[in-house]
């Protein structure tokens, strides 16, 4: 079997003329990738109304699973650009992501087991409480079709199987040159703003010269993607992660195979370690379905191998993430293992912060300046993922507690893991062990707090004075609700006026502002329309209580709104509170004002 092209369907999708090479064709946006960085940032800018081209080298979106956990954060924003029903329609749902096993085969014996992306009760509380929307896994091949499809319905422009050759800004734009690889044929595309969502190996990052930080592939891994109907060794433990434990394994250096699930029970991919540093493996249909029974356990398994591939573990982020009219997104700037899945999700979430920034300015009511929050907020993110995945590879320490690692033959690696059976003060030290060593994994499978807790410091969030949210509790796995300055909106329930529920992040659409108020605080929505008006700014007052349109039906808004009544929160169109103040202003439609010229780069105004 040959192996694809770079991970991508040899299917080919119909596709218009290539331009001729003396055209030159314009447009507001240019993002160069599908992947769920660039097809992300497509729907985004489209959904805005921005002229938007989406260019990739590959003729259709991914055929190899890769990313699939998706997290409540871009679930929420999926719900935010109106597809969460679709992606849900594709994803295998929350109750079924969360019993991850550890054992020495998929049909062998367990060592045990951890409820996993928020699945125990104590976490499933939390995340509920949270956010709207639940962790679910949808494997990138179904994710980046809907995103395609959503952005290409929106306005945005589509072209495959064209290549990204480099690019040239001045003072109005950029220039950048672009290859039809049907053709052969090569053009320029014009464009105000350029987006590099062109993944790990990304050469628009590369000639951008981007800072970056740590090293790329220190340490090797093949994906197997196979079919084989494993429903009565699993599905009484529903999980997308199954960690085998066996002499040979070895995934990222710790030293263990994985087999997750891509499609409940059938469609599965495994996850095989080699060493970076030698000659990659060659690998054949037999060989590849040794691997997967090996690790499964079923000497006999009737089993198709659908496909193979080589991927370098990753330690690398950017500190800066653009330069002039040129960003970059996704993993162009953190680059990491699949720990704790949060590759896709950063990249979707990094296009949310950009595309209403880039809104904003080529709309005119933001200034330029607005654009370098970007890195300012991002950039941070991008570092704390890329050390939290490596770091989570670093405490898989199963083997070390079970005593495996200078086992000599596979019958002694087997004397070990027994030993955590006997009734001897060895075998207790060694279960005690095992607790710890499964505690420590919640940094890896249940980081709520890593997840949902960025908190972003930039000119485009207005201080007033409150400390980042934070409690006794871990901030790495807990994530702690706020509306201070800089942290995301928090999610609470309340009705409309017929009794519907809604969250608090459906009262703040990605195509606005929005501000936030109580019934005493309604001298606000006079003073939002007024400089909504003078400075051109979409921008809408909810304002929460009885007899008004959104009533706080749980009192749930009152409790964690963090003003008085009277007060307001000035909420951006990515969900992240910009603004508050405590209580009615005795000028409000100057408070405000100064404070989303503050946030707009146009103090000066």
């Amino acid at each position: 079997m040959p192996e694809f092209d770079d991970g991508q369907t040899p299917t080919t999708p119909p596709s218009p003329a290539a331009p001729s090479t003396e055209t030159t064709v314009e447009t507001e946006v240019l993002v160069v990738g599908s992947g769920p960085a660039g097809a992300s940032a497509a729907l985004f800018l489209a959904s805005l109304g921005i002229d938007t081209i989406m260019i990739t080298k590959y003729r259709w979106t991914a055929n190899t699973p890769r990313a699939h956990i998706t997290n409540q954060r871009t679930m929420e924003i999926f719900r935010d650009l109106g597809i969460e029903d679709q992606v849900l329609a594709d994803a295998t749902p929350h109750e079924l992501v969360g019993d991850t096993v550890f054992c020495t085969s998929i049909a062998g014996e367990e060592i045990g087991r951890i409820l996993t992306w928020e699945t125990h009760p104590a976490r499933e509380a939390d995340a509920r409480l949270a956010s709207p929307s639940l962790t679910v896994d949808i494997p990138q091949t179904y994710l980046e079709p809907i995103l395609v499809r959503n952005a290409s319905q929106r306005g945005a422009q589509s072209r495959f199987s064209t290549e990204y050759l480099g690019h040239t800004q001045d003072a109005d734009g950029v220039s950048t040159r672009v290859r039809d690889r049907l053709t052969g044929a090569e053009y320029t595309i014009r464009s105000r703003y350029l987006i590099g969502g062109d993944g790990a190996r990304s050469q628009v990052a590369a000639d951008l010269g981007l800072p970056m930080e740590g090293a790329m592939d220190i340490a090797g891994s093949m994906n197997i993607t196979f079919t084989a109907d494993l429903s009565h060794l699993v599905a009484h433990r529903p999980s997308v992660l199954y960690w085998v434990l066996q002499p040979g394994s070895d995934v990222g250096g710790i030293g263990a195979g994985l087999v997750r699930m891509v499609r409940p029970w059938d469609e599965w991919l495994v996850v095989w370690g080699y060493d970076i540093a030698g000659e990659p493996p060659q690998l054949d249909d037999d060989a590849a379905a040794a691997i997967v029974r090996q690790l499964v356990g079923q000497e006999d398994l009737d089993v198709e191998i659908t496909g193979y591939s080589l991927w370098g573990n990753n330690r690398m982020y950017a500190t800066h993430l653009q330069e002039g009219r040129v960003f970059c997104v996704g993993d162009a700037v953190h680059r990491h293992p699949p720990s704790n899945g949060l590759g896709s999700n950063t990249s979707v979430q990094d296009s949310y912060n950009l595309a209403w920034k880039i809104a904003g300015v080529l709309r005119g009511y933001a200034a330029p300046s607005l654009l370098e929050t970007y890195s300012a907020e991002r950039a941070p993110v991008a570092e704390q993922i890329v050390l939290r995945a490596n770091k989570s590879g670093g405490e898989f320490r199963f083997l070390e507690v079970l005593g495996v690692l200078d086992a000599g033959s596979p019958e002694e690696m087997q004397a070990a893991i027994d030993e955590r059976k006997a009734n001897t003060p060895a075998g207790a030290a060694k279960r005690a062990a095992l607790v710890e060593a499964m505690d420590l994994k919640h940094y890896e499978f249940n980081a709520h707090g890593v997840e949902m807790g960025q908190f972003y410091t930039s000119s485009a969030v207005v201080p007033d004075g409150s400390p980042k949210p934070d409690d006794e509790r871990d901030p790495e796995l807990y994530y702690v609700p706020s509306t201070v300055p800089g942290a995301r909106f928090p999610h609470v329930w309340v009705a409309d006026t017929a009794g519907h529920k809604l969250s608090t992040h459906d009262l703040a659409p990605y195509g606005r502002f929005t501000l936030v108020t109580g019934i005493a605080g309604e001298a606000w929505a006079d003073a939002a329309a007024k400089v909504a008006a003078e400075l051109g700014v979409p921008l809408e007052t909810v304002v929460i209580g009885p007899g008004r349109e959104v009533i706080d039906t749980y009192y749930d808004w009152a409790r964690i709104r963090g003003v008085e009544e009277s007060g307001a929160v000035l909420v951006r169109p990515d969900t992240h509170v910009a603004w508050r103040v405590q209580s009615l202003a005795d000028d409000p439609e100057r408070a405000l004002g100064e404070a989303l010229r503050a946030v707009l780069g146009r103090a000066a105004d």
